[in-house]
Parts: structure tokens; sequence; C-alpha cells
């Protein structure tokens, strides 16, 4: 009787709908042109160039936004290190504190306004903006304004000094995110900034920009020019420079590198990932799951620390993929600003290019894949979350960041081969362990050449925690006390 009603039970049906629930665009001001922000104003571009940028899910201009050329870099640095030398360098620290407690509070009062224009320009779902990029966002800012006037407890014994101009370089997967890892601890160090925000991104850092200028930040503290890679080049190679701080990808951090290092620059980077998700027998699975998803899907996959690849023992490996997919079946696609979004846009034309000839290469090199069947919208830039079996462990789907939704599966027997399997990757970013004994998540964490390892747990940030990678992930640490020695001397 028992094995005949498991045999007639329904199969698990995930095709339930939602009444749309977006969120209002009319809630944010957003201008037809942003000119740069410069020495506390915003400036036509010298270079007189503007380029467009787009609504990942509409593939409609949002705006058209300054192109900085070489002579806006210098007239940019030219105004930081005016502000270091007459203002901010000389400013007592408790008055720094200030003026960045004001900008986390601003950040907290704007919030609904930053977090849908995130989601607009970037293509993130509003739930994921709202929830964790501008909350975080703020706390960084409010983090670091209580490190202002305590640097000597930071640093004991050395009397620490501000470096100076800073030039910072952030991608475009968290843009207003990043800012704040990126300005904040440089403002409470007594450092002034240059900041370029990714070209297919800057509406978040612009808005930024407006509420500096409505706390009154002296101007030429905090300079925002945006463009593309020519931009930023000009800003890594400016003689006036004393700090470059960049996150992105291996190759552009490369370059970087070798064109600061006959330099008097200090220099920290944030580059890329290919993150080991590990789950042992013993692990909470249905938790196990959870945390896979929110580690490869989260973002679309626009995560240098995303779990892309996953490692599950042998004995539990058909219970962990079944409910994987059964669990992918549920994710919707769709409209960023939905509320009930899981999986937003890919960000542009040109990364969902990318995901997808990454996907057809492992196919090609033989591996099995299962994508959700969701429906995606007609148009906009949109892939269904991915999951690739039968990987081998030379797979460029397991080697090389894809950026996007898709998880290269690879089982294990023991801790060894595991580690050795975690461990053969050019990166060191992250990494997640999953298993009920404590001895042995310090036994595997302490094996792991990652900067941050998650334990029965995955994605979980916070400013006190300093992040950041080994090997071709880059070096320094961003977030917590470890955050501040990268703008001092």
């Amino acid at each position: 009787m028992a094995q005949s009603a498991k045999n007639t039970s329904p199969a698990l049906n995930f095709k339930t709908s939602y009444a749309p629930a977006p969120e209002s665009v009319s809630a944010a001001s957003i201008k037809e042109q942003y000119q740069l922000f410069i020495n506390g104003k915003f400036e036509k571009p010298l270079s007189k160039k503007y380029f467009a940028t787009i609504n990942p899910a509409t593939e409609q201009k949002i705006a058209t936004v300054a192109e900085a050329g070489i002579a806006d870099v210098d007239k940019a640095v030219k105004a930081a290190r005016n502000a270091f030398n007459g203002v901010w360098g000389k400013m007592p620290a408790k008055e720094r504190a200030k003026y960045i407690f004001r900008m986390a509070r601003m950040i907290q009062e704007r919030a609904r306004e930053f977090a849908i224009i995130e989601s607009l320009d970037g293509g993130k779902p509003i739930r994921e903006s709202r929830d964790i990029d501008v909350p975080l966002a703020a706390n960084h800012f409010f983090y670091y304004a209580g490190w202002a006037d305590k640097l000597n407890y930071a640093s004991p014994n050395r009397n620490p000094l501000p470096l100076g101009v800073a030039g910072q370089i952030i991608p475009w997967n968290f843009p207003l995110l990043m800012a704040a890892w990126k300005i904040a601890p440089a403002l409470a160090c007594g450092n002034t900034v240059v900041l370029k925000p990714a070209e297919t991104t800057p509406l978040t850092a612009l808005k930024l920009a407006e509420l500096i200028q409505d706390c009154d930040l002296p101007a030429g503290v905090v300079n925002i020019i945006t463009g593309a890679g020519a931009t930023g080049a000009a800003l890594v190679n400016h003689p006036d420079i004393d700090k470059i701080a960049f996150t992105g990808s291996t190759e552009v951090g490369k370059i970087i590198q070798r064109a600061t290092a006959a330099t008097h620059k200090k220099l920290t980077l944030e580059l890329g990932g290919k993150a080991a998700n590990i789950i042992f027998e013993d692990a909470p699975i249905d938790q196990a799951v959870e945390g896979i998803i929110n580690g490869i899907y989260f973002n679309q996959g626009h995560v240098c620390c995303a779990g892309s690849r996953l490692f599950v023992q042998e004995s539990v490996y058909k219970e962990v993929l079944q409910k994987l997919k059964d669990r992918i079946a549920t994710l919707i696609v769709g409209n960023p600003l939905d509320k009930n979004t899981d999986i937003g846009a890919i960000n542009s034309k040109q990364q969902l290019q990318t995901i997808q000839k990454y996907i057809a290469i492992g196919k090609k090199e033989g591996a099995e894949m299962f994508e959700s069947s969701c429906d995606l919208p007609g148009k906009g830039y949109f892939c269904r979350p991915t999951l690739f079996t039968n990987v081998a462990q030379s797979s460029r789907i397991a080697q090389e960041e894809i950026f996007g939704p898709v998880l290269a599966i690879q089982t294990f027997r023991t801790d060894d081969e595991v580690i050795e399997k975690a461990n053969n990757t050019p990166y060191g970013l992250s990494a997640g362990v999953w298993t009920n004994k404590g001895s042995r998540i310090f036994n595997i964490t302490t094996r792991l050449r990652a900067g941050v390892v998650w334990a029965n747990t995955y994605n979980k940030f916070d400013p006190v925690s300093p992040f950041g990678g080994y090997k071709e992930s880059g070096f320094g640490r961003e977030g917590g006390l470890h955050g501040l020695s990268a703008y001092l001397k």
C-alpha cells in the first residue's frame, strides 16, 4: 500500500504564478544627461563626449553620461589634491567623521531611490538592491565614520597618516556598494578621492554625487568621473595619484599592477574568483541547497565570490542534485523592478554573449546541462539559471570565471580529494563549506587557499569583516580594520 501511494503521488508543480508587483520608477529622480562631478560641482566634460547608459531589462536608454578624457581626469585629480592640502587633510578627525556619518544617514533616507536606480541601471532584482546593496552601503559609511578619530588605536605606535589622493575604479556588479567600500575608508583616513564607476552602471555613483553636494562635503574631497577603459587608464597613470584601488577583472588588474609597479603608488586589487562550494554528506542538505542557490544565482551570478563550482560528496550527490533542480525550477526570471523576481537581467549584451559562449563550451566539452524551463521576457538581456554535471576538473567552465548564473558540479569522496580539487584554480577569493562537524570546518577552511571562507552559509557580508583574495584574485583587504591600512602610511 505504501509503495502504491508513493508511485501515485503527484509530481511537484512549480508553475505557480504571481500577480506583478513592480516598484514605481516615479520614486526616483533621473536626469536625461549627467556631467562630471569635479570640485563639488557638475561640469561638462572638456572632452565634449557623452555615452548612453542602457536599461538591460528593456534595452532602452536611461540617460546620457559624460565621458571624461585625460584633461578631465587631470582636473579632478588637481581638485582632490587641493582639497587634501587645503581642507580635508588638515581637518580634525572628529569633524571628518561628522561628514561621513551624514552621508550614511542620507543614504538611508534616500534608500528607495538608490535601490530603484541600481536595479534600473544594473539589472539586479529590486529585492536585492533594497535589502542588501543599499543597507550595506550605508553601513560601511557608518562603520568607517566611527574609525575616523580612532586611527591611532587601529595602528598603535605607528603614527598613521593619510596617503593623499586615492584613485578608485569600481565594477558594474555592485555599483553603489563598491563606491561605499572605496570612499568610506579613504575619507575616514583623511584622503581625498577620484572615483570612476563602470561605464554600464554610472547612475548610482552620480546620484551619490548629488548626495555629497547636499551634505556640504568640502569641494574636491570626492570627485566622480565617468567613462570607460581609457578614463580608468588615465586615472591609473596620473602622476599625482598616491593610491589606486581597483575592483574588477583579473586581466585589467594585471595591467594596472604593471602600470603602477615602478611608481610610488600604493595598490590594492580585488579581482576575479572561481569559488568552491563544498557539501559533505553530514551537511544540513536543505539549508545547503539554499546556500548553493544564493551562492551562484544571487545578482545573476555577477559576483566575484560566487560559488560557481559545487563539490558534493558522492553519497549525497543524487539527493542534492534533485533538490537543486527542484529549487531552480521555482526561480522567477524577469523584470528587475518586480518584487517577485529572483533573477533579473544580465548587465549588458556583451556579458550575456560571454555567458552564452561558456554555456556552449560546457556542452562541447561533454558536460550535461540542466536549465530552468521558465519563460524569459521577449526583450532585454536574460539568462535562465543553468547547471552542468559530469564536469571535468580541466573543463573551462570549471576553471574560468563566467560571471553569470552558471554552476559547474563535481563530486568527491574524501577531504583530501576535495581540498586538492578546490585549490586547483588560479583564483583564491572565496569558498564555502557545509557540514555539521566543527572539527571538519576548521580542518577544511585552514587548508583552502581562499581569502574568505563561509561555513554553513554563503555570501554573508558585514562592514566589520575584511574581504579580499589570494593568487589571481588580487591582494589587499577591504572592510573591517584591515580596510583602513590600505589608505594609511
